[in-house]
Parts: structure tokens; C-alpha cells; sequence
């Protein structure tokens, strides 16, 4: 952990609870379960606050708006995930379940979990010095995040409100021949369907077919 962290652990049980998932079905003398969840929400607040205030200082002309889609940007779910890949936090992971069953967003629920854990364990400053070393040092460069698309369906749709375009999601099963469960998109925009897709959740497929119908429209999306 100190070579994860960058500093000495003081206090190991928190680290401890950062990496117990909930199918270990563990709990405190008080009956409370012992997992990593509600570390997840305490780092969230922390990773928040910490990236909040480094666009504060960095971007002095930035207004509400603009500092509240740039932090956005860093801490989005597909970023975070990222974060816990790049240092394969799950492989430190106590469950009763195995590893290839773990959902996609393992990875950034384990790094905020762990956020909240330096948080309890040594405070604030802390927690700023990692994130900095771990987010902010190797991955926040303002001007290419300025451009970086987050969500390829909000986009698509604030588009299609402002140019007044009818738009419709048609979200089916598609299961293929492997077993697995997929869901197959048509994105209909006005009465002519612009994209299709097909993935492993709804959520996934609307995003991927959203994509695909950005780039068909990227002149237009990007016109001033």
C-alpha cells in the first residue's frame, strides 16, 4: 500500500475495508457491514472537492458552468475506471464471487473507495497529495479535456433540441448465438434512423449508437 499511496498507512483497517466486497457478507461488532461502499461515497466527496478546487486556481476565467463540466470530465465514471485499471486495485480485492464476474465499474468504485480511506486515515492533505500525484499530474491536461466528450448521447441530444429534431431511442433484446445477453439500438432522428448499435447493457448501446450518429453529424454538431 505504501507504494500505491506514496506514503505510510497509519491506520489498516481502512484499507483493509477498501478492498472487501460486499459478497464477503462481513460485519462489525455492531451488526454494520464491512465493505467498500460507503468509502466509495466519502473518496467521491473527496476527489470532488480536491479537483474542484485545483480547476478554481488553474482556470481563473472559468465560470460555474465551465468548472462544473470540466471536473466533470475528471471524474467521470469511464475516467475513474481508468484510474483503478492503471493500478489493478482488484487484484488486492477480498469477495466470495470471482474476479470475471465483477461488473466494469469495479475499477473506479475501488479507487474512490480507496480516496475515502486515506481520507479517514490521514486527512485532507492527504488525500490531496494523492490525487494529485495519481489524477492530476498524469492525466489533467486542460486544453485536451476541453475537447474530450464525456457523453456522446447528452450531446447528441441537446443537438437535436436546439435544431428542433424529433430523436427516438428503439431499444430491443438482441441475443446472440454465444448466449449472452445484448441489446441492440436504433436511433431514429426525424423519421429516418441515422445509427444502430449493439452491447452488453441499454445504457452502453444508446451511448455507442450516439457516437456513431455524432460522427455522421459532426460538421453540423460542431458549427457555431
Amino acid at each position: 500500500m505504501q507504494k500505491i499511496l506514496g506514503f505510510a498507512p497509519l491506520d489498516l483497517e481502512c484499507y483493509r475495508r477498501t478492498f472487501t466486497h460486499r459478497s464477503s457478507n462481513k460485519v462489525d461488532s455492531d451488526g454494520n457491514p464491512v465493505n467498500y461502499e460507503r468509502l466509495e461515497f466519502l473518496g467521491d466527496a473527496m476527489l470532488s472537492a480536491v479537483i474542484a478546487a485545483h480547476l478554481f486556481r488553474e482556470v481563473p476565467s472559468g465560470d460555474e458552468g465551465y468548472l462544473t463540466k470540466m471536473r466533470s470530465k475528471i471524474v467521470s465514471r469511464e475516467h475513474l475506471n481508468e484510474l483503478g485499471r492503471d493500478l489493478n486495485l482488484v487484484r488486492f480485492i477480498e469477495s466470495k464471487i470471482a474476479p470475471v464476474h465483477f461488473g466494469e465499474n469495479v475499477h473506479g468504485n475501488i479507487f474512490e473507495a480507496l480516496v475515502g480511506a486515506i481520507y479517514l486515515d490521514r486527512g485532507y492533505r492527504y488525500c490531496e497529495i494523492f490525487i494529485e500525484k495519481r489524477v492530476i499530474e498524469p492525466y489533467v491536461d486542460i486544453p485536451r479535456l476541453e475537447g474530450k466528450v464525456i457523453s456522446y448521447k447528452s450531446l447528441l441530444i441537446e443537438w437535436c433540441q436546439k435544431e428542433k429534431q424529433p430523436f427516438h431511442y428503439d431499444v430491443f433484446e438482441d441475443n446472440g448465438n454465444d448466449g449472452q445477453r445484448m441489446y441492440g439500438v436504433k436511433l431514429s432522428i426525424g423519421n429516418k434512423v441515422v445509427a444502430k448499435a449493439r452491447a452488453t447493457s441499454k445504457k452502453k448501446a444508446e451511448e455507442k449508437a450516439s457516437q456513431r450518429a455524432y460522427f455522421a453529424f459532426q460538421e453540423k454538431i460542431n458549427k457555431k
